[in-house]
This record gives C-alpha cells, structure tokens and sequence, in this order.
C-alpha cells in the first residue's frame, strides 16, 4: 500500500453536480437547472450524455461486483482525510455550466452553509466537507463514468427515471439476461436500500472505505454520503417495491442533505485556509489519523 502522493491533474466530469432545481438559498433561476436534452453542438451537454452512455452500458453486476473486490481490499494508498480532500483542489468539474472550481471549494461551500443552518451538528457539517472524497478514483485510473454520476441499481430493471433511460442502457448486456431484467430481479421484495447494488462511485466507495477505518460519524451521515447520488429512489421515488418503512427514514436525512450539496456552488469562494483549523478539528474527532484507502 503506498501513501497518496502529488498525481498529475485529473480533469472529471461530473454529471451528478450538474443542474438541479433550486432552494430557497440558491442565486440561479429555477430555470437553468436539470437539463438533460441533447444538443450535439453544446459541447457540455454531449460531455455529460457521453458519461452517462458509458456508464449505462458497462455497469452490470459483474462489473460492481469486480470494483467491491478492487476496492473493499483497502490497501491501495494511505493517506489522511486532509490530504484526501486536498487532492481534490487538482479536480475541476469540468461538466459543470455554473461555476468552474475545484471539488474543494464546493466541499467548503457545502459544509459552511449546513454549518450555518445547524450551528451544534458538528457532524453535519464534516458530512458537508467529505462527501466526495471518494472521488480521488478518478486519479487511480478509474474513468470518470464509474467514479460520478447519479447512481442506480444494477441486478433488476432499470428504473424509468435514470438520466437518458431510453437511450443509454441499449448495449448493456444485463438488459438481456433474465436474471437482471425483471421488477425484482436479484432481489426479494421490501429487501431494503441497504442490501441493493448501486452502480459503482465515489458514493458506495467513500461509505465503505469510512466504514473500514471505523469513522466515528453516525448512521445519519453515512446515509448520506451513501446515497447522495441515488436519485432515482431519493427524489423519484423509485424502487419503493423494494425499500421498507424504516429506509422513509433514511431519506429523509438525505434529501435533507442534498439540498446543501447541490445548491451552494457558486463564485464565492470560502477562506478555505482560515476554515482548516476548525474542520481538522471534525476530522480529529470522527475520522482521525492515516486512512487507509
């Protein structure tokens, strides 16, 4: 295992962060969120439908399944959470039509404004700032559409509303096998959220890899990191076939937290040094020392 070192610069895109309807918070109109219609002369949106295309066509269960075993070994790098969330000022969304900075200031601009809204949830406001500290993938070789993205469940059929459903899963060989293609597929009605398999990403990979060095967070703000990107059950309202009672709960906290993730970009950049201290001081307390990674 080696120690995370200075990699060259990793330019992702990442679709997932790319227009939202907005809260009350937000400085855009509503208008100029969530538009995935194609245009093969906005060069951004054929960026964002090219990443989608990939994903949807080579992530099946065999291919999580193969990123669970390359990755739940944990023995690919060490490093502290800093150092992690550092690497990321080398990451620029380059998808994204609102603001062009690094992940960093987004994980700031995030974690102070929970930080704003709930002053004594120390925890909260650290979910804020780590939340796609998994995307550090994207510079071990990982391409970009199995590090972003929204994420959806691979083993049954494809909810309808994954981004560009009709015509991005055509060559995914799942859609052909009978095992994969049904209502349920490899799953057993009201199984619950917990005990789907999502599309690989920085999402299932953070949680797991905060589970593994025993993060001290609670269950709340695992959720979170979790399923941030899982948007076909959290907002469409999906897959409800296959969640209980108990996962209403769950996504209760995340949609409260999505609302910070996905409506605080903007220019204004945060005094990202002057606020270290205080959140060094989180990372102390829920996530301490060298991580293995």
């Amino acid at each position: 295992m080696r120690v995370l070192k200075d990699c060259d610069s990793v330019n992702i895109i990442d679709p997932s962060e790319l227009l939202r309807p907005e809260p009350a918070f937000a400085t855009k109109d509503i208008g100029q969120f969530r538009d995935y219609s194609v245009d093969e002369n906005d060069h951004v949106k054929e960026r964002v439908r090219r990443t989608y295309e990939l994903m949807h066509t080579n992530q099946t269960v065999d291919f999580v399944k193969g990123k669970h075993e390359k990755w739940g070994k944990f023995n690919h790098f060490r490093c502290t959470m800093r150092e992690a969330l550092e690497k990321l000022n080398e990451l620029v969304d380059e998808s994204d039509p609102d603001v062009d900075i690094p992940n960093i200031v987004h994980a700031f601009q995030t974690a102070e404004r929970i930080r704003k809204d709930y002053p004594e949830d120390d925890w909260f406001h650290l979910t804020g700032l780590i939340h796609d500290a998994g995307k550090v993938l994207a510079f071990f070789d990982e391409p970009q559409w199995c590090v972003v993205g929204d994420t959806f469940v691979v083993g049954c059929e494809w909810s309808d509303n994954i981004v560009y459903r009709n015509t991005s899963f055509s060559k995914n060989i799942d859609g052909q096998n009978p095992k994969y293609n049904t209502k349920y597929g490899i799953y057993e009605p009201h199984c619950g959220i917990d005990n789907l398999m999502l599309s690989w990403g920085h999402d299932e990979y953070l949680y797991r890899m905060l589970k593994h060095n025993k993060a001290k967070l609670p269950s709340q703000a695992l959720s979170m990191i979790r399923y941030h990107s899982f948007y076909p059950w959290h907002s469409s309202g999906d897959y409800s076939h296959l969640a209980t009672k108990a996962d209403e709960q769950t996504k209760h906290w995340v949609l409260k937290f999505n609302t910070y993730d996905l409506y605080t970009k903007s220019t204004d950049v945060p005094d990202i040094e002057k606020l270290w201290p205080y959140y060094e001081s989180l990372i102390d307390k829920y996530i301490p020392g060298v991580l293995q990674w």
